[in-house]
């Protein structure tokens, strides 16, 4: 039985077709990602799903009892607001009880006066009459199971964790159907892993929306594109379906082939002359005008963005040198004893938590900022081109046009002169869109301004902070491919894996506590050597009680744990203890000699199944150190 049926479902935005009598049905267990060029309408059609967005003709129906939650792409307000209080706005029929519930066991002893005991009293009576208990437990698992602390003001999270926040909201009224756009926006690469974990074990229905290839590839059951307002669906992953819209693409632009000439031929018909029109058949004349309109109402598909970089002079050889580098930020450390080299033709990825220090690592390469310890040396001729995930280089009430060409009618690209308007066409601007403020441009159209703006700049060093968001998959493969055919240097910060996978040739990871590592290859090669998240980000939770039986105010109060007291280590643990950094310190170097030789020019050109092994060996020497510092942690903290 589906849960939700759509039926010839039709939208239109002024002139623009989103749906064109579309059907769609969703059953429990499917997860269907919706994908489609950007400005298509899927989150149109997601709204249309919630019941936000009214059809023009057709219907949605939804079955008796069926719950939907939707995650939206903004993100929640960081406001005052606590992260209980939002999750427990996702419970309208309880959420403001509870709320009030909560805020009221968080007083201080001092202030629990006969006035508060009332007050606790009359709300915990009013929460009995709503079956509010089974519904805070279930706000207090969900934050359990998210890792949320209920009493963090939302506007101490970071971004990641307010779409966290905003996740948790969607799954407390334990929804039936779960429509998500753009989910991992804002997320760093380990929270994009554990949004994956919970969607697949999600018991529902899913509907989302997503640029993450790696992600989609993982989740999704079903595929649906929206071209040019019909559906097509398919049913199997990611990969599968490119090979079928490729089919079907080759089938539609065979068919409309043969419709064109079929139409020529019947327009040189019409025109013969004066006895073949005192003859003609008039079945013929209309089917030629029916053919006319049939022609005329098609829907073309949308180019695929075409651009290319403008290159300045070839930099040295050697781009930037890093020498035991160190840098602390308020005593936190963000990068130590950090060595690499940067050569010419270089294209790194930097990848680790939001937060992490990726940026600032940037601005050390640059030269921007000094460190605290260690030496850089930079090369020689370094013209840097910096894409800003923020886009503050874009003025929003200037349009593309002048955001882009700085007051030049022409742009020089490659040795050849283009018009500001056609440079932008390959950017998929139309002139009127080109000359629309930016600020009323989507996300996906800012993103392609900017790299409009970036590629409009003569560099041999290009400097990338997060520019695949909001981009359509096609612009996103463009993107690759013409990153991977620049000359210069490219430093890439990327919580997508896909793309990190398809582009970059090392990876410099931020692994916790001020340990920054470079591995060869993208994010799958970090993996298999062995790279690992070592600080998981954890936040400690509340401890809520329900009432007893007697109502008894107090029992809502917590109780602090005492701090344990070390204890010394047996003789038998202490020695394990003693040698433990001997063996540390083998292990990392061991680990990097293999380095090394996975880093050296003709590595990957030998024999395949010796690189593998020489992988295996890298693998297999990093879990050891990893479980050495684990072990040496584990006995430090037992009295070591």
């Amino acid at each position: 039985m589906a849960l939700l049926t759509v039926d010839k479902a039709e939208l239109n935005y002024g002139l623009q077709v989103l749906l064109d009598k579309v059907d769609f049905s969703l059953e429990r267990g499917e997860r269907w990602c919706l994908i489609g060029r950007n400005g298509a309408g899927k989150s149109s059609f997601l709204k249309v799903l919630d019941g936000e967005v009214t059809l023009d003709g057709g219907a949605v129906v939804v079955d008796r009892g069926v719950r939907i939650a939707r995650l939206a792409q903004d993100l929640p307000d960081a406001n005052g607001q606590s992260v209980f209080d939002v999750v427990a706005s996702g419970l309208p029929e309880a959420g403001a009880l509870l709320t009030r519930y909560y805020h009221l066991t968080q007083v201080s002893e001092a202030e629990r006066t006969d006035a508060w005991v009332d007050q606790l009293a009359r709300v915990q009576g009013e929460l009995e009459s709503v079956d509010g208990w089974s519904l805070q437990t279930r706000v207090e698992t969900v934050l359990t199971r998210l890792d949320l602390d209920g009493t963090t003001p939302m506007s101490a999270l970071s971004g990641g964790w307010r779409r966290r926040v905003a996740l948790a909201r969607a799954l407390v009224i334990e929804p039936d159907v779960l429509m998500l756009d753009e989910p991992t926006n804002h997320l760093d690469v380990a929270a994009i892993e554990w949004l994956e974990t919970e969607l697949i074990n999600f018991a529902g229905a899913i509907v989302f929306i997503t640029h993450d290839r790696a992600l989609l590839q993982k989740v999704a059951t079903h595929i649906a594109e929206l071209d040019r307002g019909h559906l097509r669906t398919w049913k199997g992953n990611y990969q599968s379906f490119l090979e079928y819209r490729e089919r079907a693409l080759a089938e539609e632009a065979r068919h409309n082939e043969l419709f064109d000439k079929k139409l020529a031929q019947e327009e040189v018909w019409i025109r013969q002359g004066i006895k073949a029109r005192r003859t003609r058949n008039e079945g013929r004349v209309r089917a030629l005008k029916a053919m006319r309109e049939e022609h005329k109402a098609r829907r073309v598909q949308q180019g695929n963005a075409s651009f290319e970089l403008a290159e300045a002079g070839l930099s040295g050889k050697l781009v930037a040198e890093l020498d035991s580098v160190g840098f602390s930020y308020k005593d936190k450390p963000i990068v130590s004893d950090f060595s690499c080299r940067i050569l010419r033709g270089d294209r790194i990825g930097l990848i680790g938590p939001n937060g992490a220090g990726k940026s600032t690592l940037l601005r050390l390469i640059l030269g921007q900022l000094e460190p605290d310890s260690g030496r850089i040396k930079l090369g020689t001729n370094l013209t840097v081109a910096y894409f800003d995930q923020l886009r503050d280089q874009l003025d929003l009430d200037k349009s593309a046009v002048d955001n882009v060409s700085e007051g030049r009618d022409t742009i020089e690209i490659g040795g050849k002169s283009k018009h500001i308007i056609s440079y932008l066409s390959d950017f998929l601007f139309s002139g009127e869109r080109a000359r629309t403020p930016v600020r009323a441009l989507s996300g996906g159209e800012r993103n392609r301004v900017l790299l409009a703006k970036l590629f409009s700049k003569s560099a041999n060093i290009l400097v990338l902070d997060e520019p695949t968001n909001d981009l359509d998959v096609e612009t996103l493969e463009l993107l690759e491919e013409v990153l991977s055919q620049f000359g210069g240097t490219v430093l890439l910060v990327s919580h997508d894996r896909a793309f990190l996978n398809n582009l970059v040739s090392s990876t410099i990871a931020f692994e916790g506590g001020g340990q920054v590592r470079e591995y060869v290859g993208g994010y799958d090669d970090w993996i298999r050597q062995g790279g690992k998240w070592r600080e998981p980000q954890t936040h400690a939770k509340p401890e809520i009680r329900s009432p007893s039986n007697n109502h008894d105010a107090s029992a809502a109060v917590s109780q602090s744990a005492k701090p344990q007291e070390k204890k010394k280590l047996s003789y038998k643990l202490q020695r394990e203890f003693d040698a433990l950094p001997g063996e540390i310190e083998r292990l990392e170097s061991e680990l990097e000699a293999l380095q090394a030789k996975a880093s050296s020019d003709n590595f990957y050109s030998g024999d395949p199944a010796e690189v593998e092994a020489h992988m295996q060996a890298m693998a297999v020497a990093q879990e050891a150190l990893d479980n050495c510092y684990e072990r040496w942690a584990e006995l430090e903290e037992m009295g070591g």
